[in-house]
This record gives structure tokens, sequence and C-alpha cells, in this order.
């Protein structure tokens, strides 16, 4: 948690404008699977009084089709007063593996990682924007990957990269699209508040070491739903810890 003086505006035109630009030079000369500008992992608590302008900033980053927006709710502050009822122990502990990495003392919230690197105040508007906008004019994330439903199956799409890659993770993340949540107690007693690709389930489907690679993966019944979408993620693995997001990919929805 993090005091009051925080930086919240409205992106309007200048984020979309600046990401849809330099996002023209993405597109490649040959069909492959699209490269998204950038991974945007928002950690969050329900019990956290400076959360909810991050929260409300999430659902505005994840109409621009070219990022991949989750948010990541963790159990941190739960003996403040009120139990999150959308963290799980996976995504917190995510988010202690980026701190460990950075060699960070602690955690905080509102937390946004970018692309697995920079991390700043989850509702400072102007920060995440400005990272943005330095991944995009990078030419985005760098690894192709492709996602599809076929049957009761998820089927990720690797392709062979030919530049020097450590050993990285293929991360799978299931994510409802929107969740309202009333809260009854705690710091934001009386709120209610609605959260953007919350994370439900998130595991690992492999190692990658920048061969051409397909993973296939069940879906429960309860998932095969419109209401739930994925994301797959590339990322390097730090000693046990995430870094680097080198690729990644996005089904907005599960449904037939």
């Amino acid at each position: 948690m993090i005091g009051d003086n925080i930086v919240v505006r409205h992106f309007g035109m200048t984020l979309a404008a600046c990401v849809g630009l330099l996002a023209l030079g993405l597109a490649p000369a040959t069909a492959e699977p699209m490269r998204p500008v950038a991974v945007v992992e928002l950690f969050t608590s329900q019990g956290c009084s400076s959360c909810p302008p991050a929260d409300l900033l999430m659902g505005e980053l994840a109409t621009n089709d070219q990022l991949i927006v989750l948010t990541m709710p963790v159990n941190i502050w739960d003996y403040l007063g009120w139990r999150d009822t959308l963290a799980t122990p996976e995504n917190t502990s995510r988010q202690r593996g980026y701190s460990e990495a950075r060699g960070d003392r602690s955690v905080y919230t509102p937390q946004v990682v970018i692309n697995g690197r920079e991390h700043m105040v989850g509702s400072n508007a102007k920060a995440i924007e400005a990272h943005i906008a330095v991944a995009a004019a990078e030419g985005g994330l760098k690894v192709p990957v492709s996602v599809e439903r076929i049957g009761d199956l998820l089927r990720v799409d690797i392709p062979a990269y030919d530049q020097p890659t450590r050993k990285a993770v293929i991360w799978l993340a299931l994510y409802e699209r929107t969740r309202e949540v009333p809260i009854k107690r705690g710091e934001n007693e009386g709120q209610k508040i609605t959260y953007t690709n919350v994370v439900r389930r998130l595991q690992p489907l492999g190692m990658w070491k920048g061969e051409a690679k397909t993973v296939e993966v069940p879906l429960a019944v309860n998932e095969r739903s419109g209401s739930i979408g994925c994301a797959v993620m590339i990322q390097v693995d730090s000693s046990g810890r995430p870094g680097p997001i080198l690729g990644a990919a996005v089904l907005a929805t599960l449904s037939n």
C-alpha cells in the first residue's frame, strides 16, 4: 500500500495515439502472430485504499489491443480487516518473485510491472504511459506467439527464435474479463469496485529455449466461457523468479 500522493489522469488520445502510431512499425511483411507492445500486470488488493484508481485505469488500458492487461489480486493486506475475495497464492507469489529478482526489500500495492521489467505505482498514468511508449519504440515484444482454442483444448504455438535466448517459462493466465466486487469491511468499505482481466488461474506450461514448440492444455468446462479469456507469456526465468517477458499472446474469450 502506498500514500495518497499519486498521479491519476485519463489517458485519452495521448496513449492511444502514441501506441497506435508506433505499432505501425510492428506490422510484419508476411503473416505471423501479432506481437503486442506490452504486458501490463497490476498487483492490487481489495484492502488497499490506494488501489481503486489503479483498478479503474486498467479498465481503460484494456481497451487498447496493443496491450495485454492482467489484474493480479494479492492477499498481502488481508490482515487489515477485509480478505480479498479474488486473491490467489500464485498471484502473491509472482509479485514477491518480481521483488526478489530486483532485490527489493518489500512489495506494495497498487504496483504495475511492464513486460516483466519496469515497475511503478499502478495509478501513476504518466509513468505507465512513458514506459509503454518506450516499449513501443523498441518494437514491442520480440517473440511472436499464437494461442487458439481447438475443441476442449488451448493450443499455444511458438516459432523458433534465432537470437540467443536464455531459459524461459511458458506461462498461462486464465482471467475473468470483468468482475464487480462490493467491499464490506476494511479501508474500501462501502465501495463497489470493478476489476478487469482478473487472473484466476496462473500456471507454467513448460520451458522454452528458442526452439519451435507447440503446447496443448485441456480446459475445464467452466473455463470454456465468453466471460473467460487467456494470455500466454514467454518469460525469462531468473533463478526461479520471473524476468523479462519475451513474447505474449491473448485470446479474449474462450467461448466457441
